[in-house]
C-alpha cells in the first residue's frame, strides 16, 4: 500500500505550510493525483484519516482529483488519452509520444483557520 507513504509525505508538507501560515485547524485539503501513480482514492482517504489523527488536519475534508493520462504525439502534435496500454498516436500511428499529464501528485490548496 504505497498510498500510506504518499499521504505521509503530503501531510508533512501540509502541516509545515499550516504552521508557517499560522493555521491552527485545517478544514480542507485538495490533492491532485495522476492516474499513473496507481494510487487508489479509497486507500488515500483511509491513510489520511489514520495519519491525520491528533494533528491540525484531523477531521479535514480530503478532496482528491484524479487526473487522467494524456499524451502528446511528437510527430503530429495531437494531444490524446491512450486506450489501455496503447501509447501510439491514434491519428498518425506515431510511437514518439510524451506524457504530459497523469504523473501528478501535489497539494492544490489547503483551507483552514
Amino acid at each position: 500500500m504505497h498510498e500510506l507513504a504518499l499521504v505521509k509525505g503530503m501531510l508533512e508538507a501540509v502541516l509545515e505550510q499550516a504552521e508557517t501560515h499560522k493555521i491552527k485547524k485545517i478544514e480542507k485539503i485538495k490533492i491532485v493525483v495522476g492516474k499513473m501513480t496507481s494510487a487508489m482514492p479509497e486507500a488515500l482517504q483511509f491513510a489520511f484519516e489514520v495519519l491525520s489523527r491528533d494533528t491540525p488536519a484531523q477531521g479535514a475534508v480530503l478532496e482528491i482529483e484524479i487526473r487522467p493520462i494524456k499524451l502528446s504525439c511528437q510527430d503530429c502534435h495531437l494531444l490524446f488519452r491512450p486506450k489501455g496500454l496503447k501509447y501510439s498516436c491514434p491519428e498518425c500511428a506515431g510511437s514518439r509520444t510524451e506524457i504530459v499529464q497523469g504523473r501528478e501528485l501535489s497539494v492544490e490548496y489547503i483551507e483552514g483557520e
